[in-house]
């Protein structure tokens, strides 16, 4: 009796398998009829509307977080999504390496708490809407003022300039006196509205509709990426991010699309650090620390830079996983207080088993195919 073995170019890992079939799930997804995507979208959206409630999330086993208050955790997610899908513009379209990103957050949150909060020494008392304008601008003008003397820096360089922002944003936080370091801004007003028995809408115990304000900006932001990103603007973004030297000859103006890119994704964080400080009632220089920054970055890298639905998942699970750790003990050991520790070690497998993330565009799918090709040729 004997036994064949296969040639190695013929043999089939259980990677290879796994690959194959989320190749084959991508494929019957873009080649599903256009109602049975309308369908399953507008159901997707409808679970995530009905999430924060009690009624629904209590049968859904252990995805809510046992020592945090799920609608509160919900909120936090949202508003990781936000940035997410704002630096996926920087990062994933356009190719630039910022680590400085929460930094056009703390614009926008600052600006909202300098012109609503009693404590401001300005006391102009604005109301919280009319404000929201003014962050998302006065965060734009920031982006370009940042963009303008340093988008001509690729790679490392331009990274380490925008590390430099978001520090001199903190260190403005903590020792201007203008902005009260630790003490921060209190009674920052929350967004309008409120019940038929006058009850405001958005109080401060129930996080909920927070949550469905957030969410509701989430999607009008995705159909304004999306919509970009399918125009002139976006080609030119990817030609960019592909080879900015070959982009630069064939005619496009790189430099100007690097600065729209820039200025587009500091308006979505102006935007939700404004719904932050409208949530929170309360701003200091605490909010702003250098590690949600690498958070963000790594939320895109990890869901699938380029992607904009990989930019969602990845800013959802990030948050997502950092919370889940709280109120669980082992062996006596509050997790929570290692919780970048897991998390350090998720993104450690997931660089070395899946670097494309886990929803990449198709091209970056693509390019990373090629490359175990060559590896695989090579050995």
């Amino acid at each position: 009796m004997t036994t064949t073995i296969d040639p190695p170019e013929r043999r089939e890992t259980a990677a290879d398998k796994l690959r194959q079939g989320r190749h084959a799930i991508s494929e019957r997804w873009h080649h599903a009829p256009r109602w049975v995507r309308w369908v399953l979208l507008v159901a997707v959206i409808a679970f995530f509307y009905a999430l924060p409630n009690k009624e629904f999330y209590q049968y859904l086993g252990p995805i809510p977080t046992p020592g945090a208050n799920f609608t509160q955790v919900m909120f936090t997610v949202s508003i990781y999504v936000l940035l997410a899908v704002g630096l996926n513009i920087v990062v994933g379209f356009a190719g630039l390496l910022d680590l400085g990103y929460f930094g056009f957050f703390a614009v926008g949150a600052y600006t909202v708490a300098v012109l609503t909060s009693p404590s401001s020494d300005l006391k102009t008392l604005w109301p919280w809407l009319a404000v929201v304008p003014i962050a998302i601008g006065l965060t734009m003008v920031s982006g370009v003022m940042l963009g303008t003397p340093t988008l001509r820096l690729r790679g490392d360089y331009l990274a380490l300039v925008t590390l430099g922002f978001a520090e001199m944003i903190r260190i403005a936080a903590v020792s201007s006196e203008f902005l009260k370091g630790q003490r921060g801004f209190n009674q920052i007003p929350h967004p309008p509205g409120q019940y038929a028995d006058g009850r405001p809408w958005f109080g401060v115990l129930d996080a909920r509709p927070y949550y469905w304000l957030v969410l509701t900006l989430i999607i009008l932001v995705v159909i304004g990426v999306r919509n970009l990103t399918h125009s002139r603007v976006g080609r030119a973004w990817i030609s960019i991010r592909e080879d900015e030297d070959a982009a630069q000859l064939m005619g496009v103006p790189t430099f100007k699309f690097k600065l729209w890119a820039f200025a587009s994704g500091a308006a979505i964080a102006g935007l939700a650090g404004a719904l932050f400080a409208g949530k929170q009632n309360f701003v200091n220089s605490q909010n702003f620390e250098l590690l949600n920054s690498i958070i963000i970055l790594a939320a895109v890298i990890f869901g699938g830079s380029g992607n904009i639905v990989g930019a969602i998942v990845g800013g959802g699970l990030v948050a997502y996983m950092i919370e889940r750790f709280r109120g669980i003990e082992l062996f006596g050991i509050e997790l929570y207080e290692y919780r970048f520790l897991f998390f350090g070690l998720v993104l450690v497998v997931m660089m070395i088993f899946r670097p494309q993330g886990l929803i990449p565009n198709r091209r970056r799918a693509a390019e990373f195919k090629d490359r175990r090709k060559e590896v695989i040729v090579g050995e």
